[in-house]
């Protein structure tokens, strides 16, 4: 047991109880010691009663993210380096080979609250996204250099949600290898280059894997618009899967030509990949207005909603998104829209997707839901786990 610990207010230890991860700061009554950041604290409810054990955090809005509610379960490197192994060992077998790409950890969902852990072939990229995954940076890293095949680790703690814990960004090596400026990695037969430094979050978007697979089988024959882009995966994708033209859409010059590698990479002819660098919201604004069509639309933004202030803001840019792709598609055509805002739900972005189906006069109906890829586990008891949700959709008159 710690030497600190947080008393709850009555009634408030009903998540804990069912193991859900958090401790928001408006749960606690009190705190006995003096915990350091991401330090051991027992947590107990109002009673007195031991609820369990998690990492302290006194900047963050949550304070603490437990890593046990097992009584005389010891919060230590075996348990970091055990629980490393375990998520590994989930995945591994499912995705084989020297250039496989996949999540190794993923944080709460795997007892590992605020760590992130992806491979690229014999890389792995980690994030340190929380005051508890900080204090046990070493004992994770190591155990990350000790997977199979692991030649280096780097490290990309850049993510803005680390201010909110109080915590510096980082970047860099930690151990082995540095990464080449470009790692190769394999997707359903296609090749792809991640630029692990630089690249957004650990380089790759892998958690649209499936998605990217359902796209493609959907898009032979199709003129397929691909916007919010990056570099241009769903659009190999869609190409493999027969599609005659495909349009990315992106902000960055620098994705969009790694998006035309792509195409170059994986023998497709070039005349068939256009690299449209602006910005969606205005180039779709302008394509409507030229009565620009196409047979498919793919819709993957970045996150709109980052906080509940925000929320109504973001489902604004959501609905006039989908409204401008409802306008761009002939009759007929597919929608495949998505949303990585965790405070936005599945039933919350059917709404607004069906609000902007009303509003501008087409029929929608949904093929199907669409979710993050399979090595992105989601716990049953942390249900925020589950962040990306999308709609497979056909667009009618």
């Amino acid at each position: 047991m710690s030497t600190a610990r947080v008393m709850l207010k009555p009634g408030r230890e009903k998540s804990l109880l069912h193991h859900h991860p958090w401790v928001f700061s408006g749960a606690i009554a009190s705190v006995e010691g003096r915990p350091g950041p991401g330090e051991t604290v027992d947590v107990h409810a109002s009673g007195g009663a031991w609820l369990g054990q998690g990492a302290w955090s006194a900047e963050s809005q949550i304070r603490v993210r437990m890593w046990t509610w097992q009584s005389g379960q010891a919060v230590d490197a075996d348990l970091m380096r055990a629980r490393v192994l375990h998520a590994h060992g989930l995945r591994a077998g499912r995705y084989p080979g020297p250039q496989a790409a996949y999540r190794v950890v993923n944080a709460e969902s795997d007892g590992l609250p605020g760590v992130i852990a992806d491979r690229y072939g014999p890389h792995v990229v980690c994030q340190f996204l929380s005051a508890g995954a900080e204090r046990w940076r070493e004992v994770v890293a190591a155990a990350l250099a000790g997977l199979p095949g692991c030649e280096g680790v780097y490290e990309r703690s850049d993510a803005d949600v680390r201010r909110k814990e109080g915590l510096a960004p980082r970047t860099g090596v930690i151990s082995g290898t540095p990464p080449p400026s470009r790692v190769e990695i394999l997707e359903g037969g296609a090749r792809f280059l991640v630029d692990i430094a630089a690249g957004h979050k650990t380089g790759f978007y892998l958690d649209q894997r499936e998605n990217r697979a359902r796209v493609g089988a959907e898009a032979a024959g199709c003129e397929v618009l691909n916007c919010f882009a990056y570099t241009g995966a769903f659009g190999i994708a869609a190409l493999a899967g027969g599609a005659t033209r495909v349009t990315n859409v992106d902000t960055s010059a620098l994705c969009l030509a790694l998006a035309a590698e792509h195409v170059r990479i994986n023998g497709f002819d070039e005349s068939r990949a256009e690299q449209v660098h602006a910005d969606v919201f205005a180039v779709l604004r302008a394509w409507r207005a030229e009565g620009r069509r196409f047979d498919m639309v793919v819709l993957d933004p970045p996150r709109f909603v980052e906080s509940r202030a925000a929320l109504v803001r973001g489902c604004r840019g959501y609905k006039d998104i989908n409204m401008l792709a409802c306008q761009l598609l002939r009759p007929g055509g597919m929608l495949a829209t998505f949303s990585c805002s965790g405070l936005v739900g599945a039933d919350l972005f059917h709404k607004v997707v069906a609000d902007a189906a009303l509003d501008v006069g087409r029929q929608v109906r949904i093929l199907a839901r669409l979710s993050q890829a399979a090595d992105h586990t989601v716990d049953v008891q942390f249900p925020e786990g589950l962040y990306l949700k999308g709609l497979l959709c056909v667009v009618g008159d």
